[in-house]
């Protein structure tokens, strides 16, 4: 491999667009919108505007099973939010997160409408709100707690790191593939450890946490992202393996990985959900025939 460029940094950084790589179009060093554009609002009282990116298959996720336990109060109009166009820049999506990062709730069931943003944040506040996935007693809420952050905190290592220099980056740079790839594969050496003991990650049942960590590292060890399972080896994290498939088998995993999904084959695709009948009659491959 040819040794990159030497780099010293300057005094004071400057923005060049040009060495963004394949997200160029959409990052930039300020916050707040681009352009003016209202969010549409459907019927339902929860309304999600997302992406299927592994963030916002944690809440389409929760929002089924939700449903799937009876909670009718959880029936959601889920919008696309195109954030390759730019979507996330528009006015009325950074008036509900001003970070621009898909998911983005409103909960319009009371008298004043609720924004939360954070995908971490949506699945307390669903969980609290319907008293579900989210342990009451103290030290098993601690332990489902402890491991919904530990995602939120390892994540962007996996994402932002790994899958950035490994698949995206204009440039390979070895340094910074091995550095990621060490941290990733030290995390998946954690989770296999945990799930080596318990059958979900909180524990004896499924909660949230498995709802955060499942759509990136179940997609990880079973070859779903960046198309790196064989350079880190994922068939050896064998209880990691063991608890993606597990999970990817409850019904309302196989519904919450549809909605907002614009790749894949095309009956994996919801482009958008408001009725549960949406799954039998709208996905692409109805909508074109395929």
């Amino acid at each position: 491999m040819a040794e990159p460029t030497p780099y010293t940094p300057p005094k004071i950084w400057t923005w060049h667009q040009a060495n963004g790589g394949q997200f160029a179009n959409i990052n930039r060093p300020i916050a707040g919108p681009t352009h003016e554009k209202a969010l549409p609002v459907g019927r339902h009282p929860l309304q999600l505007y997302s992406l299927a990116t592994p963030n916002g298959v944690k809440v389409t996720v929760m929002l089924e099973e939700l449903l799937a336990l009876g909670h009718t109060g959880a029936e959601y109009d889920a919008w696309l939010i195109k954030i390759g166009d730019g979507d996330q820049f528009g006015s009325g999506f950074v008036d509900v997160n001003p970070n621009s990062k898909i998911p983005a709730l409103v909960d319009r069931s009371g008298p004043t409408p609720i924004r939360v943003f954070e995908s971490g944040a949506i699945l307390v506040y669903l969980a609290e709100k319907f008293g579900a996935f989210l342990p009451t007693e103290p030290a098993r809420r601690a332990e489902c707690l402890s491991w919904l952050f530990w995602q939120m905190g390892s994540a962007p290592f996996l994402g932002g790191g790994f899958g950035h220099f490994y698949a995206y980056a204009p440039i390979k740079i070895e340094y910074a593939i091995d550095r990621y790839a060490m941290e990733v594969k030290r995390q998946l050496d954690v989770l296999d450890r945990r799930l080596a003991e318990v059958p979900y990650i909180a524990g004896e049942d499924y909660t949230v946490a498995d709802m955060a960590i499942w759509p990136w590292y179940g997609a990880l060890v079973k070859g779903l992202v960046y198309g790196a399972g064989e350079f880190l080896q994922v068939q050896d994290y064998t209880h990691v393996q063991r608890w993606a498939d597990q999970v990817a088998a409850r019904p309302a995993v196989q519904r919450g990985r549809k909605v907002n999904r614009t790749f894949g084959e095309p009956s994996s695709q919801l482009h958008e959900r408001h009725e549960a009948s949406d799954f039998e009659t709208k996905t692409q491959d109805q909508i074109s025939g395929a």
